[in-house]
């Protein structure tokens, strides 16, 4: 796999049971760039051990004063001079390959779960942890699968240079070959505490992060209530305990890496001191002991490795728990072997009919205008979701049924077409405006229609001055990143008219005018009435204007269809639904209901 072949055609399947295997089966797929780390690796460190050997050669010409073995000597140096050069140039090549490749997996994988979940995604993980998981978990997996090849490349070097030792110098090195065993073992005891510090680190610094977001989203609704300063605090005090949880993970962290240069520099000593005596005794030559002393001094340098894949595995580990948990999250589907009523493949026909969710008993009929009223606005996101085939949880109540079709049943791709849900809080990607209404659509709705519908033409002047071509053409304006640079009102417009240009067999909208002034809502209800004739329209709403207009209400109280009518009629005759659409109180309902027949009477007797 090339970095210019990404991104991936598919990213695979991935296995989400837990941590370690999410992070096996990444390697798994990798294997080919693996291996190549791995050979470059070798060429890498065996270059870097076979130093000693022409060094002890070297020296031991010079005592013996041979000329043509010091040449010898010298050219075998060049030689590994060239190995090790060549093999970390391409070692780093394909291990940084590694890296990206890994990253971008995992990042597809992310993208396309988003794209298969939707808003559910957040309501099941914290808006913070998809973050989280989606920039500084990737990097630390990605770190993880580049530092296993050179991990593997170093310890098949150590290996190599204790079995070399055992036979060039049996005496000094079988001192070497129970001492690094020893050596690379040592760490293993701080690990656990390490990486329970570092795992309390993540998580602080992922509160911060959560905290951070919330801070940045509210902070023109902060300002208005003069709570600015007061979240600015609280975000202060999690950013230093995130600072004092990553000092105490950095002292943990510098007592292995202490350890790792303490422990080598003793059985360097000893091998030495020990190395000495031979020589002085006649046991070994000069020579020999200069090969010793140098592989041992360069051991050092594969032994990091150990230091190095233990950080990135206890770091990795609980990121890929995190993108493993993100991951496991499933779209919910009809049960094995059920029959959808449906085809699938090219040409497929798609469902079509009355819209009717068994949970709760809603029925929108096909080609009609009809407006929910929920008195818990979260309530009614979840239902918006079902209705457009994302459960909250799995298993949690029926699938909801277009004609007689499971949405859940269906094909992504096909439930998306047949069923559009607007979130109450749309997103609008960065762009033009002509970009962001190119969407997929039927077809029959234009874009200057839906922008009417959605009393889009004050967004419309204001893109115009703001357009830097002469012609002033709104549609090429540039929108900033989520619509940052248009209110509230003018956003919720612009995602309103995006959605009746895709002209859906059935369109849900979840509070679409509650960012707008009343003049500019009575008209926007009215444009989507229009423009929705003959198509299946739901509208969560408690607004008068919206509901009035509005050929048939559902009214939900508690998870299920308490009233079914028309506006004018159900605030006469049921009283939650008037406390919900009329912001009154129980105790104001009853004052007011009382009254009633009194005024009643009082007009009966001015009439006679």
């Amino acid at each position: 796999m090339q970095i210019r072949d990404l991104p991936f055609t598919d990213p695979g399947e991935p296995d989400v049971r837990s941590g370690p295997r999410f992070l096996y089966w990444l390697g798994r797929n990798q294997l080919g760039g693996q291996l190549k780390a791995l050979a470059w690796g070798l060429l890498h460190q065996c270059g870097i051990a076979g130093l000693p050997l022409t060094v002890g050669l070297a020296v031991q010409a010079a005592v013996d004063r041979s000329g043509n073995r010091l040449a010898l000597a010298a050219a075998l140096n060049v030689l590994l001079g060239v190995a090790i050069a060549v093999g970390e140039m391409m070692l780093h090549r394909t291990a940084v390959t590694n890296w990206i490749t890994a990253a971008a997996r995992v990042q597809q994988l992310l993208a396309r779960k988003t794209a298969e979940l939707g808003s559910v995604l957040t309501r099941r993980v914290a808006a913070g942890e998809v973050v989280a998981v989606s920039t500084g978990d990737v990097e630390k997996i990605g770190w993880f699968v580049e530092a296993l090849s050179r991990f593997a490349a170093a310890a098949a070097a150590l290996v190599i240079i204790c079995v070399g030792l055992l036979i060039y110098q049996p005496a000094l090195g079988i001192v070497v070959a129970i001492g690094v065993p020893v050596l690379a073992l040592a760490v293993l005891p701080l690990l656990p505490r390490a990486t329970k510090r570092a795992d309390i680190q993540r998580e602080k610094a992922g509160r911060a992060t959560e905290l951070a977001s919330d801070t940045v989203a509210g902070l023109r609704v902060l300002r208005g209530i003069g709570g600015e300063e007061l979240f600015l605090g609280r975000y202060r005090e999690a950013s230093q305990e995130v600072r004092r949880a990553a000092v105490r993970s950095a002292r943990m962290w510098s007592l292995i890496s202490a350890v790792q240069v303490l422990l080598p520099g003793l059985l360097l000593i000893t091998v030495v001191v020990y190395g000495a005596r031979l020589a002085l005794d006649g046991r070994i030559a000069v020579g020999e002991l200069v090969t010793v002393y140098s592989a041992v001094t360069l051991m050092l340098y594969p032994l990091q490795h150990f230091e190095e894949i233990a950080m990135a595995y206890s770091f990795s580990r609980p990121s890929a728990k995190r993108a493993a948990r993100v991951l496991a999250l499933q779209r919910v589907t009809a049960p094995a072997g059920t029959d959808t009523g449906v085809s699938s493949g090219p040409g497929r026909a798609l469902p079509s009919g009355d819209l009717y969710d068994p949970g709760t008993g809603l029925l929108a009929p096909e080609g009609r205008f009809t407006a929910v009223v929920c008195g818990d606005p979260d309530a009614a996101g979840r239902l918006a979701d079902r209705l457009g085939g994302h459960a909250a949880e799995p298993d949690e109540l029926p699938s909801v049924l277009l004609g007689e079709v499971a949405l859940d049943g269906l094909a992504l791709d096909d439930a998306r077409t047949v069923v559009l849900v607007q979130d109450k809080d749309p997103v609008l990607l960065s762009g033009t405006l002509r970009e962001l209404l190119d969407v997929p659509s039927s077809g029959q709705v234009e874009a200057a229609d839906a922008l009417a519908a959605a009393q889009c033409g004050d967004v419309l002047e204001a893109l115009a001055q703001a357009s830097v071509d002469d012609g002033q053409d709104p549609m090429g304006t540039r929108i900033t990143e989520r619509g940052r640079s248009l209110s509230g009102g003018q956003r919720q417009r612009l995602a309103l008219a995006r959605s009746l240009v895709s002209d859906p067999e059935v369109l849900v909208l979840d509070e679409p005018t509650s960012a707008v002034d009343s003049h500019t809502e009575a008209r926007v209800a009215d444009g989507i009435k229009r423009l929705r004739a003959g198509r299946t329209t739901v509208v969560f709403t408690s607004s008068p204007l919206l509901l009035d207009l509005a050929e048939r209400i559902v009214f939900v109280h508690d998870g299920e269809v308490a009233s079914v009518g028309v506006h004018r009629e159900l605030v006469h005759t049921d009283a939650r639904y008037r406390a919900v659409v009329t912001r009154e109180t129980d105790e104001e309902e009853s004052k007011t209901m009382p009254q009633a027949p009194s005024r009643a009477m009082e007009k009966v007797e001015e009439t006679a």
